[in-house]
């Protein structure tokens, strides 16, 4: 092993098609850092798979016969789950992402995605960083639309804050580029999600795409 510092990273892949799990298996089997502990059909195989083998992060697909991944979602943060969860969806329209986002999801890509940036998406939702690549964010704009009347501007150092974790950035990673606290980047973030009207990180990077404040 040529770097003993690596950290390897666990998953689960949860998708109704066998030949969707066999890639994705094939694909991080053939990466160092990465260990495939099992696959499920369904959301609640999934569930009960990552509660039992406690990976890192849960690869979860949307739409499955015999259990959803929305529900499944819900399921892991009811239960207290340290696995994170990354989904990923196949249709440009998928009306459950956002609903994804609301139960606890902590990263979004579309299923063709390439190689590098799933990799990735995966180190970062491993660390709790919020993953919501650019193509799923537009595919949301008309199921994140909320009424900007009472809404304020973000100033230009939330501004930059939200960039920041629309890049998957921690906490720490932006107080030390912006020269700020941690607190500091706490507060910033708590008056954009007060401001944007969204509960969580994620929510805040897609509504941030759909109002034009993110690229």
């Amino acid at each position: 092993m040529a770097q003993e510092s690596a950290r390897v990273i666990t998953l689960v892949v949860v998708d109704d098609h066998p030949v969707v799990r066999d890639g994705l298996r094939g694909m991080f089997d053939s990466a160092p850092d990465f260990d495939v502990l099992g696959e499920a059909s369904n959301g609640v195989e999934g569930v009960e798979l990552a509660i039992r083998l406690d990976p890192d992060v849960v690869l979860m697909d949307l739409r499955m016969p015999g259990g959803g991944g929305v529900a499944a979602i819900a399921e892991l943060a009811r239960r207290g789950a340290r696995s994170k969860v990354l989904v990923l969806t196949t249709y440009d329209t998928d009306t459950d992402t956002l609903p994804a986002i609301e139960a606890g999801a902590t990263g979004y890509l579309l299923k063709d995605a390439p190689r590098d940036e799933l990799f990735t998406a995966v180190r970062a939702a491993a660390d709790g960083r919020t993953v919501l690549s650019p193509a799923v964010a537009s595919r949301l704009i008309s199921r994140v639309r909320t009424p900007a009347a009472g809404s304020e501007a973000l100033s230009g150092r939330e501004r930059e804050v939200l960039e920041l974790v629309a890049k998957g950035t921690s906490n720490r990673e932006i107080a030390a580029e912006l020269f700020i606290s941690e607190a500091t980047v706490k507060t910033h973030l708590t008056h954009v999600f007060a401001k944007l009207g969204a509960k969580d990180r994620a929510a805040a990077v897609a509504i941030g795409y759909d109002r034009g404040i993110l690229g």
